[in-house]
């Protein structure tokens, strides 16, 4: 197995504890915010907006319904993300820079992803692009402390 095949998917593994980081984040915040709705909204917004910014939409009917159906607010939370979540800009950036390496190495453009994830406020766009060292310490240092890893 070379170095590729065994580095893709560890570095696709990390990207996925930074979209449970973030929906971890999310979840609480959108629970309160739209607390008429119950705890199953604010569970599958999180997931549709985590699934938006990293534009890995669910095919699944029941996931796709809901984003359709609630677009509007998906696209309002994706707005307000870099201002009401800032200290997750940095582990966003890197994952989603990460996302883009792995697709890249993968044959799939996913230049569209990051543009938007730069129009929204999300990229740090100073901030270089990370090692896969780096970026895997980033995501053990965060998961850990939010309890996602052993």
């Amino acid at each position: 197995m070379s170095v590729d095949q065994k580095l893709i998917p560890a570095l696709r593994e990390g990207v996925e504890v930074v979209k449970m980081i973030l929906f971890k984040e999310l979840k609480p915040y959108l629970g309160e915010k739209y607390p008429d709705r119950g705890a199953d909204f604010a569970g599958r917004l999180s997931g549709a907006v985590i699934n938006e910014l990293f534009g890995t939409p669910n095919p699944a009917r029941a996931f796709a319904a809901f984003a359709d159906e609630h677009r509007g607010v998906i696209c309002d939370e994706l707005a307000l993300l870099a201002v009401r979540h800032p200290k997750l800009r940095i582990p966003l950036t890197d994952a989603l820079r990460m996302q883009f390496l792995c697709d890249r190495q993968t044959g799939i453009d996913s230049a569209t992803v990051l543009s938007r994830a730069d129009q929204l406020g999300i990229l740090v766009t100073e901030r270089e692009i990370p090692l896969p060292a780096t970026f895997m310490n980033l995501v053990r240092t965060l998961g850990s402390r939010l309890n996602l890893l052993a």
